[in-house]
C-alpha cells in the first residue's frame, strides 16, 4: 500500500464538521505556501475514442476538475479543449478555472503544478513513456490497457509508480463494471464452486502482425513524428491515426509495432479476469506451447496444472471437476445451473468490491489506497498477452519464470522481452529500461 504523502504532494483530506461535501486537496504552492482546492487538477493524455469517453465521464464529476488535454491531431486537441471549456463556463461553479490548456507535447502538460493526476489514453507503444513520466512528476496515474506494448515497459511502469508512490489504475474496467458479473465469476471459482480448475478458454481476436500498410500523404494538424515517437519510422496511413474526429477503433492494434493485436485488445480484460479467479495478480503462467501454423489454440500452463488457453466463445470458460462457468459482459451461466445460481455463504471468500472504474481511482487518490487494478495487476496480465504473442511469433514451446519475468535459458524468446526505442523519443522523455532484472 502506497504511504501517506508529505503536504508538498497534493492529496484529498476531509476536514471535520465541514460543512461542504467536497473535500479539500492541499498542496504546497512555488513560493512554499500551503493552499487549498475542492477538486482534483486533471490532466488528459491522448484524446481518440477512449479518450474522449474518459474525458466526457469526469467532467460530469464533481471533485475533479479537468485543466489541461494533450493530443498529436490538432483537430481532436481543439475538439476536447473545447469540450471543457463548454462544460465549466456553463457550471455556476467553476472554482479558480480559467481555461482549458491543450498541449502537443505532453511534458508541458506534466509541468503544470495544478495538475494532480493523469488520464492516459493513447494507443499502446505510448503508454510507458507517458505513465513513467507522469508518476516521477508525482501525478496519480489512469492508464488505458494493456497497460504496455513489451513485458519490459510494464515493468518499469510499475517499478516507477512504486518508487513515487503514485495511485495507479488500470483501465480494466471489467473488475468493477458491467453488472459485477466477472467479480462474481471470479468469487464463486475463489470459493471451490467449480472444484480444481481444469482448463480456461479465453475467446480473443488474433495475435499482432508486422504493419504493411500503404503511405499517404499527412495530414495538416497531424504530428505524424509524434505519434510514432518511440516506434520504428514508417509512413503515414490514416488506418492507424485517422484524420480529424473519428469515432471507431483504429487498426494501429493490429500492428505489432504499435499493440498486440485483437489477442491483446481484449485479452487484456479477458485475461485479466482469469488471472483474479486464480489469484495470480503477482505472478503468471511457466509455460507458453503455440500451434505451428494457426493463429488461436495457444495454450499456457500453471505451476498448478492449470491450462488456459487462447481461443473459443467470447468471454472466459472455466472448466473444473464439478462443472462450467462461462462470464461475459451482460453473461454469467454455469453448468450445471446451481452452480451460479446458489448464493455464497456468509463466511465465503469476497474480493476487492468496486463499481465504477473510474470513482475507485478518485477515491483511492483521496484516502492513498491500492486501486482495484494496480499497475502490477494490470502489468501482469498485458504480460499474458505479450506471451502469447511473442508463442505465436517463435511457433514454439517455451518456458517462463514468472517471478524472474524471464525465459530461462532462451536468449531468442529474451530478446523479444523489450524493444528498443526510435532515437530520439526513449532517451528525451525518461527511458531508462525495464525487465532483465527479475520481476518484482
Amino acid at each position: 500500500m502506497p504511504a501517506p504523502r508529505k503536504l508538498s504532494r497534493r492529496k484529498f483530506v476531509h476536514t471535520a464538521g465541514a460543512a461542504v461535501a467536497l473535500p479539500l486537496i492541499l498542496r504546497r504552492s512555488a513560493r512554499g505556501a500551503i493552499v487549498a482546492s475542492n477538486r482534483l487538477g486533471l490532466g488528459f493524455i491522448g484524446l481518440g475514442t477512449m479518450g474522449r469517453h474518459h474525458l466526457g465521464s469526469f467532467l460530469g464529476q464533481a471533485d475533479v476538475q479537468v485543466v489541461a488535454v494533450c493530443d498529436v491531431v490538432a483537430e481532436r486537441l481543439e475538439s476536447a479543449r473545447a469540450m471543457v471549456d463548454e462544460r465549466y463556463g456553463k457550471a455556476q461553479d467553476k472554482g479558480s478555472f480559467q481555461g482549458c490548456q491543450a498541449y502537443v507535447d505532453f511534458q508541458e502538460l506534466l509541468a503544470r503544478e495544478e495538475i494532480d493526476a493523469v488520464v492516459i489514453a493513447t494507443p499502446d507503444h505510448w503508454h510507458a513513456l507517458p505513465a513513467i513520466a507522469a508518476s516521477k512528476a508525482g501525478k496519480d496515474v489512469y492508464c488505458e490497457k494493456p497497460l504496455s506494448l513489451t513485458i519490459a515497459e510494464g515493468r518499469a511502469m510499475v517499478r516507477a509508480a512504486a518508487e513515487n508512490q503514485v495511485v495507479f489504475q488500470t483501465g480494466s474496467q471489467q473488475r468493477s463494471e458491467f453488472g459485477g458479473k466477472f467479480r462474481d465469476a471470479c468469487e464463486l471459482i475463489r470459493n471451490g464452486r467449480l472444484g480444481k480448475i481444469q482448463t480456461i478458454r479465453i475467446g480473443v481476436g488474433p495475435p499482432a502482425v508486422p504493419c504493411d500498410l500503404p503511405e499517404e500523404q499527412i495530414p495538416k494538424g497531424t504530428d505524424w513524428d509524434r505519434w510514432l515517437g518511440p516506434a520504428p519510422w514508417r509512413g503515414y496511413n490514416s488506418a492507424l491515426c485517422p484524420k480529424g474526429l473519428h469515432n471507431h477503433f483504429p487498426a494501429w492494434r493490429n500492428y505489432r509495432e504499435f499493440a498486440g493485436g485483437g489477442l491483446a485488445d481484449m485479452g487484456a480484460h479477458h485475461f485479466d479476469i482469469a488471472q483474479w479467479a486464480l489469484g495470480m495478480d503477482d505472478s503468471g503462467p511457466v509455460g507458453i506451447e503455440p500451434p505451428s501454423d494457426e493463429n488461436t489454440g495457444l495454450k499456457f500452463t500453471y505451476a498448478d496444472g492449470v491450462e488456459m488457453f487462447h481461443g473459443g466463445p467470447s468471454g472466459c470458460t472455466f472448466i473444473g471437476e464439478k462443472g462450467t462457468i462461462y462470464v461475459d459482459r451482460g453473461t454469467l451461466e454455469s453448468e450445471p445451473a446451481e452452480l451460479v445460481s446458489e448464493p455464497l455463504g456468509d463466511d465465503a471468500i469476497r474480493l476487492y468490491p468496486a463499481e465504477n472504474h473510474h470513482r475507485n481511482w478518485i477515491e483511492c487518490i483521496r484516502d492513498r489506497k491500492p486501486t482495484i487494478c494496480t499497475a502490477e495487476t494490470g502489468h501482469r496480465s498485458a504480460t499474458i498477452c505479450h506471451l502469447a504473442n511473442i508463442g505465436y511469433q517463435l511457433r514454439r514451446p517455451l518456458k517462463w519464470d514468472p517471478a524472474a519475468e524471464a525465459f530461462p535459458d532462451d536468449a531468442e524468446a529474451q530478446s523479444l522481452v523489450q524493444r528498443e526505442m526510435r532515437s530520439p523519443w526513449g532517451n528525451r522523455e525518461g527511458w531508462n529500461g525495464g525487465a532483465g532484472e527479475g520481476g518484482k
